[in-house]
């Protein structure tokens, strides 16, 4: 049986949240928008990694980034949100086999000269070694890594796509007001 969290948690998750979203460094976030912004205008496409939570945010931005800035987007692993979490989860980077499939799909890139933006919860982790634009979601609170992480990319890829640099077609609801 489980016990009910301890009072006060929701507020203090909350309050987790808040912290990370100041501490985010705003002159890389707007480099990324510039690289994606270069992306659209030469016809390139976009490929979102993710694994587990990230997966489902990577088929999702897909979806964000074609409608909404008019980027070709693909994200290979759409609909296996579980067995990549299954496969994240039971390993990491290459010394560890710790996502050995993500640190690949990275140094597979970087061979043909591909440019790679992260945001990742872990500064020491390999994307964040290898990208040209890695934003590292802070870590405030060690037991909420991962969650923390997951939610701000979707806060992140989000404001992404509103930036004006990228945004092209309004969203449903903006459009009707």
């Amino acid at each position: 049986m489980t016990r009910p969290p301890a009072p006060g948690f929701t507020r203090s998750y909350l309050g987790e949240v808040a912290q990370i979203l100041q501490q985010l460094d705003g002159a890389i976030i707007d480099k990324a928008v510039g690289m994606l912004a270069e992306v659209r205008d030469r016809g390139g496409r976009l490929f979102i990694l993710g694994v587990g939570g990230g997966a489902a945010n990577a088929a999702h931005a897909v979806n964000d980034f074609r409608k909404l800035a008019e980027i070709e987007a693909y994200s290979p692993t759409d609909n296996v949100a579980e067995l990549t979490a299954r496969i994240n989860d039971e390993g990491g980077d290459l010394a560890r086999n710790i996502s050995p499939n993500l640190v690949r799909a990275l140094e597979y890139a970087r061979t043909i000269g591909v440019r790679i933006l992260g945001i990742v919860g872990r500064e020491a982790g390999f994307t964040a070694g290898v990208a040209d634009a890695c934003i590292v979601v802070p870590c405030v609170n060690r037991q909420h890594v991962t969650p923390h992480t997951e939610a701000c990319q979707a806060v992140l890829w989000h404001l992404m796509v509103s930036h004006p640099r990228l945004k092209r077609a309004p969203t449903k609801w903006e459009s009707t007001a």
